[in-house]
């Protein structure tokens, strides 16, 4: 039995020296770059759309929807451009996965959230559609450039419907106006910090000896997920739920067509076998969410959906991170 608990003192250097230090401290850093530089950027942009008398509709259902996963954008180029193709596709994955299964289910534990029928009709379907899409396209274990032209045309088919489900509610978007200077301003706080995250999580890691899908999918999915987070749980203090769940759910439809589209255009990506497994576990979260909230279109603390959720979350997670420190646990005779 002590046996479980005796670790090798050249493991804590293993774990805790001082090059991971920095690289954790680098990580943090690109996160908060990636952060503000999304918030400054669709500000900058927004205000100079409003002055050139674009209608604030437009501008909220793109520069303003779109703000909320440009962490997540700029970190999956950077790392396609960087060929660590799998912290591109973890991003995407776990981002969505983080985004149904852990982010919506904080914010019902907020305050009930009431869907709407369009949500259910029609985006919450596509959501999981467009999930399956990815999985077809990377069945041969590589995202194209053609699967990418594909991927564009899904997310412009899905702008245009957002459109015309908006002009329909004439609803509008109010907009912030300031210095224009914060758009370049927040694309280099946005480049720096992608390139940061993306560094420091491939370090991480290497040094811990852990795939670099399994950081993407838990560590650089979790900073990238944090603009939904306080959206949502902002918006649903503030008692507005339709901005909560269409946040989330429009998040995850242009994490897959729009990331993963942009990435692939800019150079082929590489689909891991294991990303297929990672990708259905997406889907079926999605599907819980569907099947629970179906008859009442209410999601809160006591839905079937908030318990379902966080029992299938501890599953996935226990099985990935099992999974993934279990040759290290051997090594150092802690199995």
């Amino acid at each position: 039995m002590a046996r479980l608990w005796y670790i090798r003192p050249e493991s804590f250097y293993f774990i805790w020296s001082r090059r991971n230090y920095v690289n954790i401290i680098l990580l943090v850093l690109g996160f908060i770059l990636l952060l503000k530089g999304a918030d400054w950027f669709v500000d900058g942009a927004s205000s100079i759309a409003s002055r050139f008398g674009i209608p604030q509709l437009i501008i909220g259902l793109t520069i303003v929807a779109m703000g909320t996963s440009l962490p997540e954008a700029f970190v999956s180029i950077t790392a396609a451009l960087k060929s660590n193709a799998a912290i591109t596709i973890g991003n995407v994955v776990g981002s969505n996965i983080l985004n149904v299964g852990i982010i919506l289910g904080i914010t019902a534990l907020i305050r009930p959230l009431h869907i709407q029928n369009s949500t259910m009709k029609y985006e919450m379907p596509f959501m999981i559609l467009v999930t399956f899409v990815l999985i077809l396209l990377g069945i041969n274990t590589t995202i194209s450039r053609l699967d990418g032209i594909i991927m564009w045309l899904f997310f412009l088919g899905y702008l245009y419907y957002i459109f015309k489900m908006s002009k329909n509610q004439m609803e509008e978007t109010e907009i912030k106006q300031t210095n224009p200077l914060f758009i370049p301003l927040g694309l280099v706080c946005l480049m720096i910090g992608s390139n940061f995250a993306v560094d420091a999580a491939t370090n991480i890691a290497i040094s811990f000896g852990v795939s670099q899908r399994f950081i993407g999918l838990t560590i650089v999915a979790l900073g990238t997920s944090l603009p939904e987070l306080v959206t949502s749980v902002t918006a649903a203090k503030k008692g507005n739920a339709d901005i909560a769940i269409g946040n989330i759910i429009g998040s995850n439809i242009f994490n897959i067509l729009f990331v993963v589209g942009s990435s692939a255009l800019i150079t082929p990506v590489p689909f891991e076998p294991h990303f297929i497994i990672d990708s259905f576990v997406a889907i079926l979260i999605g599907l819980v969410l569907y099947l629970c909230t179906k008859k009442t279109r209410v999601l809160d603390k006591k839905s079937w959906y908030t318990l379902v959720d966080h029992i299938f979350n501890l599953l996935y997670l226990s099985s990935l991170t099992n999974h993934e420190f279990l040759p290290i646990r051997q090594q150092y005779h802690l199995v």
